[in-house]
């Protein structure tokens, strides 16, 4: 059925389809049956795999950018996504950047945004987040306002996380959105560094309870760093540095990139569209090139979460034969409807029996 929508929705502009996909989606979820009309069907129980601690029902999780701001956390679910992440959450809300900030390459199955972590602000994603059912995994990717320079990031992350850590299940830094101006510098081994440090020690505040940080049940929360695919090999190796030094459990593989390398779209199509981030089919590449170079480096357990061009399941497959543990999907969702999670999950049950 997703295959008679999309062209409807590809009608819309992409900001209004995504808004009319969520509310269809919640729409017709509670319905039985609904959903299988646009090709869910329930989560193999072989495809069920314990990362972080963590019981995953599958590998397979919606990126951040879709869910922002947790609000269809269960509609992501009941499609049949293993995990959720949400965000990117700042400690204040904003607006992003003016619209249009979303663009459709059909010919190179990708898109192009500059979004610039839009979003209700982290403290109401958190009211939310209380509400959901139980047993939905999600994570909480967190950013620093606009507003809000540099030399003072680390404080809005050390915000988000304190606010976010009783309700999510891990958290991913991102810290490589291209979006955000001035944001990409903090890749940079010394403020990454401190960054990282101060939340794993915040975490382990939080964890044993300091009355002045937590209240209520805490469980220590795994930190992962998202990383754009645009660093070169020596930047590579100081990420590595970095995860090994703060004590992190894994890096995320990778962001949107700002090159514009082989598209098929005429470039001057794409330049009307202006600055922002590339995702989708061309950076499938270049994404499980960096996920192939950090386990190289980086051996279990430390996690890796491979994420980038991933819009069928020899995608996916790609991803965890180079290394990764999980995947994640977001503009191939849009390609390719929900059909897509499911035949990830059958790829991954196939191999994971022939191992």
């Amino acid at each position: 059925m997703y295959g008679l929508l999309r062209p409807l929705l590809f009608l819309l502009s992409p900001e209004r389809a995504h808004a009319v996909t969520f509310a269809l989606l919640e729409a017709v979820r509670g319905i039985p049956g609904m959903l299988r009309l646009v090709g869910t069907r329930p989560v193999n129980k072989g495809a069920a795999v314990e990362v972080m601690g963590l019981q995953f029902p599958s590998p397979v999780g919606l990126a951040a950018g879709m869910d922002k701001d947790a609000k269809h956390v269960e509609a992501m679910a009941a499609i049949g996504f293993g995990f959720v992440e949400i965000g990117t959450l700042t400690p204040l809300p904003q607006p992003g950047n003016e619209r249009p900030r979303l663009f459709r390459l059909p010919a190179d199955r990708a898109l192009i945004n500059r979004m610039g972590f839009n979003n209700g602000g982290v403290h109401a994603a958190v009211e939310r987040l209380r509400r959901r059912k139980p047993g939905i995994i999600v994570g909480g990717n967190i950013g620093k306002n606009k507003a809000t320079p540099n030399e003072q990031a680390i404080e809005d992350y050390v915000k988000c996380f304190e606010a976010l850590h009783a309700v999510v299940d891990y958290f991913v830094v991102n810290v490589s959105s291209p979006n955000t101006p001035g944001l990409r510098a903090l890749q940079d081994k010394g403020p990454l560094l401190e960054i990282l440090v101060r939340l794993v020690a915040l975490d382990r505040q939080l964890t044993t309870g300091n009355e002045q940080l937590a209240t209520g049940n805490h469980q220590p929360k795994p930190i992962l760093l998202k990383i754009a695919p645009d660093l070169t090999n020596e930047q590579l190796d100081d990420i590595v540095s970095v995860v090994k030094e703060s004590g992190i459990q894994g890096v995320v593989a990778t962001n949107t990139t700002i090159a514009r390398d082989g598209l098929i779209t005429p470039k001057e199509d794409v330049a009307a569209m202006g600055a922002g981030g590339v995702s989708g089919a061309p950076v499938r590449a270049r994404s499980t090139e960096v996920v192939r170079y950090l386990r190289d480096r980086l051996p279990k357990p430390c996690v890796i979460i491979g994420v980038g061009g991933i819009d069928s399941s020899d995608a996916a497959m790609e991803k965890i034969h180079a290394g990764a543990d999980l995947v994640q999907v977001y503009t191939g969702l849009i390609y390719e409807g929900p059909a897509l999670i499911s035949r990830i999950n059958d790829a991954y049950v196939t191999w994971k029996s022939r191992k």
